[in-house]
């Protein structure tokens, strides 16, 4: 620890105690640039060295606001300029407001203050010569765009931004509406402090990067003790600081998104709500709106999850975007408390129309064909979706499965049932079925394939599916299972069967057809 000397201006002899950085904090300390951004790994020390930094900037008579989202996080900060500047707090030279979190010089500009910015506004109505945001990733964009900036015309103020990589897990605390926008201002950073420096002009931004290794008072055995409860992805954003832009093995990428990617969607068949309800009151509750165009192509509508205190708030949200939307109905994920999730939804409106979804099969198994929709160009996102975006690009199967894309797949799923590939009933809508009855003599009975996959057969005279008067469906214990859309009903009277059985299939094994064609 050193000791530093107040300014002349003083009038009595007392000292200010200051940290030594550590080798990477010296690296942000001593820059000049104007704009400065950090990514740093948790415990890193960018806390500390904004403390240092604070403390410093205020012995020359500067003005300093430090903002970070919660009370919580301003503990660290407020620790290290207070024990700094304690003797010359208690030697009466500086005022002190715990309440207020401000150190001052009376009747000067010369301060140092800490804020919550969880709300951006509440940051209006102050000046600073320098602006320090810490957990920006967290931080709603306009604490900057709309609210800092001005708060620096006065003095031509500087500004400086920290910030952690955002995990899926640190996400569900964020005010952000791009969870990527502290990563993209990065990015903007460092190909503007490169670009100054090949034109041999003193950069306006720079940028800082270290990981929690290189603290040197951290003990590197609790690291490795902490970190090996780590997923990789968290342990490449949170400990080593990464921007993790594309993951490897994820089902979608950034650029799939961004080229299926559309902004009006046309008139709509189906409209469905997906919910997948909070493991618990730390999480978030998935709720998203799909549909099915006239086109026959699938459309991402809303986002409406939200961070939930009882089962009742999230059942209400879901029902309200049900009635938004005027959607044909509401599915969760049946295995997830048995019945809960209706039983929750009804609570609200006992008259919604519900469909469970049995989850038996993986959640790759799940999510996977409904990424070959976006990759056959079947599947938009209309407008941007940031959280959800997030969610789709970091998922590696194998891993736990986010709620917002849980919720797209439960909606998507129900939408596409059976019409993902070019099944069966694919091949009969584009016209397979015509074909097949004209060369038939009308008057005979159904052909049948008894194939390896099921019985198939197309009847005559067949009731219509209630849901989309589709004429298949696969006859199950006491009624009868639509085979494109999957919804069940009770007819003794007409029944008929058809288990999918892909086209290639029935190319690969022409045994399987009848010799008049089907």
């Amino acid at each position: 620890m050193s000791t530093q000397p107040i300014p002349e201006l003083d009038p009595i002899d007392v000292t200010v105690r200051i940290r030594k950085p550590h080798a990477k904090q010296l690296e942000f300390l001593r820059s000049p640039a104007k704009r400065k951004i950090i990514r740093a790994g948790r415990r890193g020390g960018k806390t500390t060295g904004m403390g240092i930094f604070a403390v410093e900037r205020f012995m020359l008579g500067h003005r300093i606001l430090y903002a970070t989202p919660t009370a919580d996080q301003i503990k660290k900060f407020w620790a290290e300029v207070t024990r700094a500047l304690g003797e010359a707090i208690s030697a009466g030279v500086y005022y002190k407001n715990e309440t207020e979190h401000i150190i001052e010089r009376k009747g000067t500009e010369q301060r140092i203050r800490a804020k919550t910015a969880w709300n951006a506004d509440t940051l209006r109505g102050d000046y600073a010569d320098e602006l320090i945001l810490d957990e920006w990733q967290l931080m709603d964009e306009n604490a900057w765009g709309e609210v800092g900036a001005p708060m620096l015309i006065d003095n031509n103020g500087n500004a400086t931004f920290i910030y952690t990589p955002p995990s899926l897990k640190s996400r569900s605390t964020s005010k952000a509406t791009d969870p990527q926008h502290a990563a993209k201002m990065y990015k903007r950073a460092a190909a503007e402090m490169k670009k100054a420096i090949e034109q041999d002009r003193p950069p306006r931004w720079a940028t800082f990067h270290f990981t929690s290794h290189d603290n040197p008072h951290l003990s590197e055995e609790g690291l490795a003790e902490v970190t090996s409860d780590m997923t990789k992805l968290s342990y490449r954003q949170e400990i080593l600081a990464e921007d993790i832009d594309e993951v490897p093995g994820a089902l979608w990428t950034r650029k799939l998104l961004d080229d299926t990617r559309v902004s009006e969607y046309p008139p709509l068949r189906r409209i469905v709500v997906g919910v997948d309800p909070p493991g618990s009151d730390k999480t978030e509750c998935g709720i998203m709106a799909c549909g099915e165009g006239a086109d026959g192509q699938y459309y991402i509508l809303e986002d409406a999850s939200l961070l939930a205190p009882t089962p009742r708030t999230w059942a209400a949200a879901a029902v309200n975007l049900f009635h938004k939307w005027k959607a044909d109905r509401v599915c969760g994920e049946r295995n997830y408390g048995g019945d809960m999730v209706e039983e929750t939804v009804r609570t609200v409106d006992e008259n919604i129309s519900y469909k469970d979804v049995n989850a038996t099969r993986g959640k790759l198994v799940r999510a996977e064909p409904i990424c070959a929709l976006y990759e056959h160009g079947r599947a938009h996102n209309v407008g941007s979706f940031p959280f959800l975006e997030e969610e789709q690009v970091t998922y590696v199967p194998g891993n736990l499965s986010p709620n917002r894309m849980d919720a797209m797949v439960w909606a998507m799923t129900e939408l596409s049932a059976g019409k993902q590939g070019l099944g069966l009933v694919e091949w009969m809508k584009a016209g397979g079925i015509e074909k097949t009855m004209s060369q038939m003599d009308r008057n005979d009975k159904p052909q049948i394939a008894d194939a390896a996959l099921g019985k198939v057969m197309i009847a005559d005279k067949a009731s219509s599916c209630p849901e989309c008067s589709s004429q298949l469906a696969q006859e199950i214990p006491g009624g009868f299972r639509c085979g494109q859309c999957g919804v069940q009903w009770k007819n003794p009277n007409n029944k008929f069967e058809v288990n999918t059985v892909s086209r290639q299939t029935l190319v690969d094994n022409p045994h399987l057809l009848s010799k008049r064609g089907f």
